[in-house]
């Protein structure tokens, strides 16, 4: 498909939430209008605020219940592109199908809906997740997990487990079926459809938010982790010194949302948005680091060095989004030290 450049008209699913607020701002800066959906009207209040300086070029739809039959008929109406992030991510769960309906339910109703009534709609962009990509207690052949691999063993805890299944798993598998359901809607009605699907699978998503956020502990999941490690040392040493994961920075998961949508080789493709593997002593041995001595002197420690040089048990590859996306991924550094100095701003320690 041709590539989606300003001044096209951006459809943004979940406009309030923490990757899709940025997402947001991010096409608004490059130049596109955005149409972003929210559950409330009083949900939109922050966004309007923020937005206010773009003019016209922001609207609102309230959308109450995404997993509901035409939920997004009206959103999808003239518009260019859509770019998908609303997904539960938590971890606060009584049964999997509290995250399984809302991410698979969710994804092919707006799906569906662009297919009745986006007849303008030329890329969609989705929201996945490593999630997808990596298998829990297992470890690539490369030490590198890449596109070509499916979180099947989430999904299989989840059928033969139910209830019972552990709230990772849950999430895991929310996040896999919605991108296969994705990939399966688009191979169904491929006769049809005048648009091309581009996926994105990040892992942990850290940096400075900037939808509503009204507490620290009113964090979304990923940030809330971050602050509770590094501020109120939630972990112990022996966790910090073995507790590892990968990260991309909010603020480039959303360029790579704006490169998906201008690069035409993206169309077809689930790339993953990786830029640095990490420990979390790592993490506070950089927030120390790069902070002020006042600022630092209320962090927590840990073990310094602890993970100097340790290598880490699995990566991504991150070599298609390279080619294909061509991201200057922030630092890790930059990262953490921007997130701190954002929790410092806003009088949270």
């Amino acid at each position: 498909m041709s590539p989606v450049l300003p001044p096209a008209k951006v459809l943004v699913s979940g406009a309030n939430g923490y990757i899709g607020a940025w997402v947001v701002r991010t096409l608004l800066e490059k130049g596109y209008s955005v149409r972003g959906t929210v559950r409330s009207e009083s949900k939109g209040m922050h966004l309007r605020s923020l937005f206010a300086g773009f003019g016209d070029r922001f609207e609102l739809i309230v959308v109450p219940d995404i997993t509901a039959e035409g939920a997004f008929d009206e959103a999808v109406k003239g518009v260019d592109l859509v770019e998908h992030t609303a997904s539960p991510f938590h971890f606060n769960v009584k049964t999997p199908d509290d995250l399984i309906i809302p991410a698979v339910q969710g994804t092919t109703s707006i799906l569906n809906s662009i297919l009745k009534h986006g007849q303008g709609v030329k890329r969609v962009v989705l929201t996945a997740s490593t999630a997808c990509v990596q298998k829990p207690g297992q470890t690539p052949p490369n030490g590198k997990w890449d596109e070509s691999s499916w979180n099947e063993p989430a999904v299989r805890e989840v059928e033969e487990k139910g209830a019972a299944a552990s709230p990772v798993a849950a999430y895991q598998a929310s996040k896999t079926l919605a991108e296969k359901a994705a990939w399966a809607f688009v191979k169904q009605h491929a006769s049809s459809i005048n648009w091309d699907l581009a996926v994105l699978n990040p892992p942990f998503v850290y940096g400075p938010p900037i939808h509503e956020v009204a507490s620290a502990s009113k964090l979304n999941t990923s940030m809330l982790d971050f602050f509770n490690n590094v501020v109120r040392g939630a972990k112990s040493d022996a966790e910090l010194a073995s507790v590892s994961g990968s990260m991309v920075d909010v603020r480039d998961l959303a360029l790579a949302h704006v490169a998906a949508a201008q690069k035409s080789a993206a169309g077809g493709e689930r790339t993953i948005i990786s830029a640095a593997p990490y420990y979390w002593q790592e993490i506070l041995d950089l927030a120390n680091s790069s902070a002020s001595p006042e600022i630092a002197a209320t962090l927590h420690k840990g073990q310094p060095g602890a993970t100097k040089g340790k290598p880490y048990p699995a990566t991504y590859d991150n070599s298609k989004c390279a080619r294909i996306l061509e991201i200057p991924f922030r630092s890790l550094e930059d990262t953490v030290k921007d997130s701190v100095a954002d929790f410092k701003a806003r009088g949270w320690f």
